[in-house]
């Protein structure tokens, strides 16, 4: 059967906590796209939250939370998705080892998350989760939720990226087609891809060609040492369907195991992209949770910050002078852009 995976991240303008991209993947059946997936599963998933409560909501994450307001609306849609993989974390630590394991060293190198947990659900009465109506209106519908994954970048990993390759854009675009391309090798056939655009990016048939190389192993075409961006004649491997403002889509690889990835304006609109978006924001909150747990418990009458700019500054120019105590460098904690 084909797979759709969306993409999507949280905190991609914050100067405070991490980065966090998501993806989904969905087993589905033939001719469906992920335009369909609203559609064929309306009678479970809602894009706005369901009045009657008989619907999970799921949408882009702007719709579904604002910065203050409760994470109920988010945790009931990503708790939700989690348990139909048999996932059930119940605890801030177990949250991020379900979505995000790799992450584990890295956070436990700072002591505002390694020192942290606490439950989840933070705003969800656990008695309203479950995932029955959900499960039997995806297997009805012949659709299969087959994993969410995140990758959190924290702020020096992120300063020292943007550093080496110029520009946060770049950066994301890297780390975003590294996770789908992993999550791509899992899939047993033909994968469609949805990714939000990044920045002002319209070309990425170089940086697929670096990712998902093992689908062009078995293309007619020289790739140059180090790289697989380029043939004998110096054209892209990857060439594009079509490259513009609104989208750019690009299809490749052998048959029975092709991949179509198309970067579109609003992706969130897609089912799978909308997931990814919820996942991101849910984890990236609960990153900042910690965060301004530690600061705010050591720093009387500082208020939490959600880490954009303005307000951020604020928050930093209150604990910088805490850093040199905790041996912890400014690049740790500041992201530059």
């Amino acid at each position: 059967m084909p797979y759709i995976i969306g993409t999507d991240e949280a905190g991609y303008g914050p100067n405070l906590g991490p980065l966090v991209i998501a993806a989904t993947v969905w087993e589905v059946p033939e001719g469906v796209a992920a335009e369909d997936l609203y559609t064929r599963l309306k009678r479970t998933i809602a894009r706005k939250p369901d009045r009657a409560g008989r619907r999970v909501a799921v949408a882009d994450s702007k719709r579904l939370y604002q910065s203050g307001g409760g994470l109920g609306l988010l945790e009931h849609g990503v708790l939700s998705a989690l348990s139909l993989l048999g996932c059930r974390p119940t605890t801030w630590c177990g949250m991020w080892d379900a979505l995000d394991g790799d992450s584990a060293a890295a956070r436990q190198s700072v002591p505002w998350y390694g020192e942290y947990d606490a439950a989840v659900p933070v705003d969800l009465p656990v008695e309203t989760l479950g995932s029955g109506d959900l499960a039997d209106g995806l297997a009805s519908s012949g659709v299969r939720l087959a994993a969410i994954r995140c990758r959190a970048v924290f702020p020096q990993e992120f300063n020292d990226a943007v550093d080496r390759l110029g520009s946060k854009g770049e950066a994301l675009s890297r780390w975003t087609l590294s996770l789908a391309a992993s999550l791509a090798a899992t899939c047993a056939g033909p994968v469609s891809i949805v990714c939000d655009k990044h920045g002002g990016r319209n070309r990425y048939g170089g940086l697929l060609a670096d990712h998902f190389s093992d689908w062009l192993a078995d293309e007619p075409a020289l790739a140059r040492p180090g790289g697989m961006s380029r043939d004998l004649f110096g054209e892209p491997l990857i060439a594009p369907c079509i490259e513009s403002r609104e989208c750019s889509l690009y299809r490749f690889g052998p048959d029975g195991r092709t991949v179509e990835i198309g970067f579109r304006a609003r992706a969130e609109s897609c089912l799978p992209a909308a997931l990814a978006s919820m996942t991101a924001k849910y984890l990236r909150e609960l990153a900042m949770r910690a965060f301004n747990d530690y600061w705010c418990r050591r720093i009387p009458g500082l208020c939490p910050t959600a880490g954009y700019p303005g307000d951020a500054r604020r928050f930093y120019d209150a604990v910088a002078p805490h850093l040199a105590e905790l041996s912890i460098p400014a690049a740790a904690v500041w992201r530059l852009k």
